[in-house]
């Protein structure tokens, strides 16, 4: 059997499907795509879970990749054994709802004995116990032998992950024979031992788990393969293990020629030497996909392998940085699969230049304070490292946790886990309240201050909404970045751009910003010291990088809008000049593409007729389509022919001035419609006063006014349905309605009192004398203030002399009166101070003049007692 290197039998692979009329579909990014369950691609199928779930429809049925991985799950393991690594390819090929079990048993079968060149014999096939149907097809149309089928259960052969597409899975292993076995007496295909490698996992996704393990059969059945191309490497090339396989063997010399050291001469040396090899082959591979190092997501996952790379070079005995040059020898390698690795090598190798500087400038200080911890623990005779202590390492030294853990492991000690995070997030509360809120993402401002005072932008967006021009600078919300990648945030600074920032009361474009594979959203511009442009935004798909050159667009359609309103504001601060008078300045404005704002010096609201002049002048200067002409000339030049200037504001040398026409002249940085009539129609909607002696006028210009005008009519129609008139009847019809309403209400008046009257008809039976006075305590159900109060005054004429008290529970509140008439008041009798004590039975409160007082109250269940009481206070009065 020939033993074919790495790169020859990635492309046998890729090469042997296409013939299979399967598409070969370049490496995916390993930053994935809209998929938020993931940090990082971790299986061939994972950039292709939207063809398997039907979201995405996939470019042919049959498709077949090599992909690049990385899986952290075993990092702590890294380097301790020879098996585990945090880098591999993938190879893998898929169909989705085209040929299912016989196809793709028979074609891994073909590839590896006819192709490869596998000895048969050494080959076996395992299928889920309960897979009838592949077991046969093995033995069947493969001609495997029943005893070397081997069965296993779920755990071994069945794939799922919760609810979702799941199903059986057949496997195929290979002897590498006694060499490599445990030696134990029944060693056979699933002994843990390396003889029986697996090499290849056909995935057959047939069911549909509803996540209780309720099993229905999918229509659309996929094929899902999986096999580490490494590993076939080592069953190939017929070597101890993955760090030996050609590629990565020659990655790990180089290492050894770095650190003066043999592979196999030094356990402690072997670690170092398989982790180094491991981790800059994945950092190489990320840096290419534009991750960069940061404290968190995929950039931690970054920055902890590059320090624990580091580490163990110094472990090595190795000075200096040395991890860049690594990289090269990874690119040499990988670069006939992977042509963007040596696209990007230089960018790959200044960011690992970056990293291991920043990390080399606190190792020292920290592995000596670090030194000195151990130290203090081992006189306390204590095995844990306090928390606070790990957190100091980590802030000031830049240490990860994880590298204090693994440093301290080695010695037999642990870290207080809980109080490290405690005293992260204490720091996370602190930043965050110290932070000032800007105007750029939220985020501190220092991230922007740190950029180079140099850097600068030109804003080219007058004559043109796009333009090709070189990222200079790139940040995400809080450092300075070499790239941005697949759904992170970030800003982006170019040297020219078309895109307005937000300034002069105009708010800032949105559109996008493209690249070869990657594009960025930009939803936010702003402008900085310096003249810098600030793109602020996330990325949608691929990367960016500090030197490309990228294609900025502007959306014209909100670009447009934008225009109207702010060449409208021009038009109507001339037009309350000219209606009001030349005392209105400008005090503030603001235009985006659906409605503009413009605050202005005046004493007093608008009249209706004033605005209706304003807003026919506007209109008319836009029907008269006046050119809009703009020039740059000296701030002295300027004012000569008479452009307005901003109040209050500071120009520079050089001004733009606008004009249109001989009606209106500003100084106006802002962007404008080439003549009036683009702006096709404007309407104020609201004049309100904002401040003493400031007024705001909000409007609507082109579209915006249709869209006013039909909600309007929407709202005018619903009226007059709900009203059962046609809308040009609609004012008649409510007058008509308000009269009726009038009459209605005027005989439910007189009803309320008629009613009243008869409740009380029979009353007078219930008055207390008083000495000469006469006191008539009454409760009514039902009845307001206006008609108790009339009921008092007929109440009054019946008894002649003395004092009335009426309480009324009217749906859960209680309305009480009392009124005197005149001889009784001159007696003593004082309604307000009766009412004062009653009310509070009642939980209310009330109070009023001798001869008349009213009050409210909350407790019906009072009102006997209140009235009760009243008499009493009236008694003694009179």
């Amino acid at each position: 059997m020939k033993k074919y290197g790495v790169n020859e039998l990635r492309r046998m692979y890729l090469e042997f499907f296409e013939s299979k009329g399967h598409l070969a579909m370049k490496s995916f990014s390993l930053v994935p795509h809209n998929d938020n369950s993931l940090l990082l691609i971790n299986a061939g199928m994972a950039p292709l879970k939207p063809y398997f779930t039907g979201q995405e429809i996939p470019p042919r049925k049959r498709v077949t990749t090599c992909q690049k991985c990385i899986r952290t799950g075993d990092i702590e393991n890294v380097g301790k054994t020879d098996r585990h690594g945090t880098f591999f390819e993938m190879l893998g090929n898929f169909s989705f709802g085209d040929y299912f079990k016989h196809e793709a048993i028979a074609w891994s079968w073909e590839f590896l004995t006819e192709v490869v060149g596998l000895d048969a014999d050494r080959l076996y096939p395992s299928v889920y116990l309960e897979d009838d149907e592949a077991f046969a097809i093995w033995r069947d149309e493969i001609g495997i032998a029943p005893e070397r089928i081997f069965k296993f259960g779920k755990e071994d052969n069945f794939w799922e992950h919760g609810a979702g597409p799941c199903g059986p899975c057949s496997e195929i292993y290979y002897d590498r024979g006694e060499k490599y076995g445990c030696g134990k007496p029944g060693c056979t295909v699933g002994c843990d031992c390396d003889r029986y490698m697996e090499v290849w996992n056909n995935v057959f996704t047939q069911f549909e788990n509803d996540g209780h393990n309720n099993y229905t059969t999918l229509k659309q059945k996929n094929i899902d393969t999986g096999m580490g191309l490494e590993r076939l490497a080592v069953i190939v090339q017929d070597v101890g293990s993955i760090f030996d396989v050609d590629t990565i063997r020659s990655l790990r010399d180089k290492i050894c020629e770095v650190a003066k050291k043999n592979y196999k001469e030094n356990e402690q040396d072997d670690i170092s030497i398989r982790l180094i090899t491991d981790h800059i082959r994945s950092a190489t591979f990320m840096i290419s996909d534009g991750i960069m190092p940061s404290n968190e997501g995929r950039g931690y996952v970054l920055r902890r392998i590059i320090r624990r790379a580091a580490r163990h070079g110094r472990l090595l005995g190795i000075e200096g940085k040395f991890l860049a040059e690594l990289s090269k020898t990874v690119i040499e390698g990988s670069k006939d699969g992977y042509p963007e690795l040596e696209e990007k090598k230089d960018f790959i190798y200044n960011v690992i230049i970056q990293e291991e500087g920043k990390f080399n400038k606190t190792i020292d200080q920290g592995l000596a304070i670090l030194a000195d911890l151990e130290e203090s623990m081992k006189e306390k005779g204590v095995k844990e490292l306090d928390g606070e202590d790990a957190f100091k390492l980590y802030d000031t030294y830049g240490f990860p946790l994880d590298l204090t853990k693994e440093i301290l492991e080695e010695k037999g000690y642990t870290v207080n886990e809980e109080a490290f995070q405690a005293c992260m997030n204490e720091q996370k509360e602190k930043a965050r309240n110290a932070r000032k809120t800007t105007n750029y993402m939220g985020a501190d401002v220092t991230v922007y201050e740190s950029i180079d005072p140099s850097v600068t932008s030109t804003f080219v967006g007058y004559d043109t909404q796009e333009c090709d021009s070189k990222i200079t600078v790139m940040t995400t919300d809080t450092e300075l970045t070499e790239a941005l990648t697949d759904g992170q945030a970030g800003t982006i600074f170019v040297d020219e751009t078309p895109f307005y920032a937000t300034g002069g009361g105009q708010h800032a474009d949105s559109g996008v910003i493209t690249c070869k594979d990657g594009e960025f959203v930009v939803e936010d511009v702003v402008k900085m010291l310096g003249g810098k442009i600030g793109h602020i935004g996330h990325v949608t798909k691929g990367m960016f990088k500090v030197g490309d050159t990228v294609t900025l667009s502007v959306n014209k359609a909100q670009r447009a809008d934008t225009a109207k309103g702010h060449s409208a504001t021009h038009l109507l601060q001339k037009s309350l000049r000219t209606v009001l008078g030349n005392h209105v300045e400008q005090s503030g404005s603001y235009v985006d593409k659906d409605r503009l704002r413009f605050d202005f010096s005046h004493f007093q609201a608008l009249t209706a007729e004033e605005i209706a002049e304003v807003e026919k002048m506007v209109n008319d200067k836009i029907a008269e389509d006046i050119a809009v002409k703009t020039e740059i000339m000296s701030v002295d030049e300027a004012k000569k022919t008479g452009a307005m200037a901003l109040f209050g504001e500071k120009y520079g040398d050089k001004v733009r001035v606008v004009t249109m026409g001989d009606f209106s002249k500003e100084f106006c940085a802002g962007t404008h419609v080439p003549h009036t009539g683009v702006i096709k129609a404007f309407k104020i909607i609201s004049e309100t006063g904002v401040a003493a002696g400031v007024r705001r006028i909000e409007a609507l210009t082109g579209d915006g006014v249709m869209k006013y005008y039909l909600d309007e009519e929407k709202t005018l129609h619903e009226a007059a349905k709900a009203a059962k008139a046609e809308p040009h009847k609609l004012a008649e019809k409510i007058q008509s309605m308000l009269d009726e309403i009038k009459a209605l209400t005027a005989e439910n008046e007189k009803l309320k009192d008629q009613i009243a009257k008869s409740e009380v008809a029979d009353v007078m039976d219930q008055v207390v004398a008083a000495g000469d006075y006469k006191v008539l305590p009454v409760s009514v159900k039902d009845v307001d203030m206006n008609a108790l109060r009339t009921l008092g005054d007929d109440l009054k004429d019946k008894i002649g002399s003395g004092v009335i008290i009426l309480a009324s529970d009217m749906g859960g509140k209680v309305n009480l009166i009392v009124t005197a008439t005149d001889d009784a008041v001159k007696a003593g009798a004082h309604a307000g101070k009766i009412i004062k004590e009653a009310a509070a039975l009642v939980g209310g409160g009330g109070g009023g003049r001798p001869n008349m007082a009213q009050a409210g109250g909350k407790n019906p269940a009072g009102i006997k007692a209140a009235l009760e009481k009243a008499v009493e206070i009236a008694k003694e009065q009179l």
